[in-house]
């Protein structure tokens, strides 16, 4: 008998822990271009999704450590570069990739973290004019949050004070870059805030990359600013540099240079405009003064005596009266002529004929009334005596009168209508036509 051929058997778990070092061994270091595709974000902080082409997809998952170095908020659908290693999930035998680091396609980190954010401050209204304040006209004192160090911070004291030596400078050094510079320079905002010791700040640095100019890009430092009472001029970098900072900021300038002279005017040119408004504002009051003495030697050319003005109503009165006299004779005059002709209507229509008929008229209605009066009263009376016998028959009292009585039990004066309704030694009242008795029952026969 043929003995069987040796077979090495392996356990599932065996042959995954086979497959995953081959895996890791052979892909422990590779660089993957996809689509970002259904990403989820557990409490955890990891980041698990799936990388995607046209043709194949592969789980992926950048854990948390490595997730909180992102410039950028990576999204459904957002076409990665990414770096890391193969490696197989034992619990469910598949493979995936282990990410050290993922960046956007065809467009820089930075740039993308850049425009995620600005859209999204933008949909918040951090950008929206309407809440932007003016800029003092001559600030007694300003507040700068840069670095104490280097030409940008000297540049401005020299032009600020240059152009008005008398004005106050606050600096709060910060960094500028770097780990930690967003927190100082939102943290110099607060500051000067708290304090209200500045009429503007001035929020800047000089010029450099995007990585360099990174720390007026972060939300930190856009929300500081918007949250600031005190006014706000963003200066960071040169002209052609745009931060987030820029746009929440009340006002922005090209370069910190530039703030410095946008800040505060020139002391000459100041009294110059003061003169000019001086000289306007005598010439003014001058021109006003003139206009004024016109218009009173006008008035006064107006104005009349009061002696004069009284002669002249009593002139208007009289005038009046004149009228009124000579309105009224008319008026007597017409009412005349009215009356006669009336009176000689009234005596070609003799009305004592109509008066005679009428009284023989009045004296028949008056007999026939009193005759009806007569008649309704006879009626009344009749009923009224029919209904008066009625009553008599019907009063208690005639019943009284006739020999019988009421009797009411004391003290509730319910009337007895049954002798079970008392009891030996209760007390009556006996109502009679003439008075009422009071009694005592000592004895009840019943019927």
């Amino acid at each position: 008998m043929d003995q069987l051929p040796f077979r090495y058997i392996l356990t599932v778990t065996e042959l995954t822990q086979e497959i995953k070092e081959t895996l890791e061994e052979k892909f422990y270091d590779v660089w993957v271009e996809g689509e970002i595709s259904n990403l989820r974000i557990p409490p955890s902080g990891h980041l698990y999704f799936t990388l995607k082409d046209e043709f194949s997809q592969i789980r992926a998952v950048l854990f948390r450590m490595r997730s909180k170095g992102l410039r950028f908020i990576p999204e459904d659908g957002l076409h990665i570069i990414c770096r890391g290693r193969v490696s197989l999930y034992e619990k469910r035998g598949e493979y995936q990739l282990i990410l050290e680091e993922i960046e956007p396609k065809g467009i820089g980190a930075l740039q993308l973290a850049f425009l995620q954010l600005k859209e999204k401050l933008e949909k918040e209204g951090l950008f929206d004019p309407s809440r932007k304040r003016p800029i003092p006209i001559l600030p007694q004192n300003i507040g700068i949050v840069t670095s104490p160090t280097g030409a940008v911070i000297r540049d401005m004291i020299h032009i600020i004070h240059r152009r008005f030596e008398n004005v106050g400078i606050l600096l709060y050094p910060v960094r500028v870059q770097g780990e930690g510079a967003s927190r100082e320079i939102a943290e110099g905002i607060r500051y000067f805030n708290k304090m209200k010791n500045v009429d503007v700040i001035i929020v800047g640095r000089g010029g450099g990359s995007l990585e360099d100019l990174w720390a007026f890009n972060e939300e930190e430092v856009a929300r500081a600013i918007h949250r600031s009472k005190i006014p706000i001029i963003s200066a960071v970098g040169h002209e052609t540099d745009y931060t987030i900072s820029d746009f929440v900021a009340d006002l922005r300038a090209p370069t910190p240079s530039a703030a410095a002279e946008l800040v505060v005017k020139e002391k000459k040119e100041l009294k110059r405009n003061l003169g000019f408004l001086k000289e306007r504002l005598q010439s003014q009051i001058l021109q006003n003064l003139e206009e004024m003495r016109k218009r009173i030697i006008y008035l006064r050319k107006r104005l009349i005596h009061p002696k004069k003005r009284i002669e002249d109503l009593f002139l208007k009165v009289d005038d009046l009266s004149h009228r009124i006299e000579k309105s009224m004779i008319r008026e007597v005059k017409r009412k005349r002529e009215r009356v006669l002709f009336l009176k000689e209507r009234t005596l070609l229509r003799n009305p004592i004929q109509k008066i005679k008929l009428l009284r023989v008229s009045i004296h028949e209605a008056e007999k026939g009334f009193i005759q009806r009066v007569k008649r309704v009263i006879e009626l009344k009376r009749e009923r009224l005596g029919g209904i008066s016998g009625k009553l008599e028959s019907l009063s208690p009292l005639s019943v009284l009168q006739r020999g019988y009585s009421i009797t009411r039990k004391l003290p509730s004066l319910k009337i007895l209508r049954d002798s079970s309704e008392v009891k030996t030694g209760d007390q009556v009242e006996v109502k009679l036509y003439r008075g009422a008795l009071t009694c005592n029952v000592e004895k009840i026969e019943m019927t």
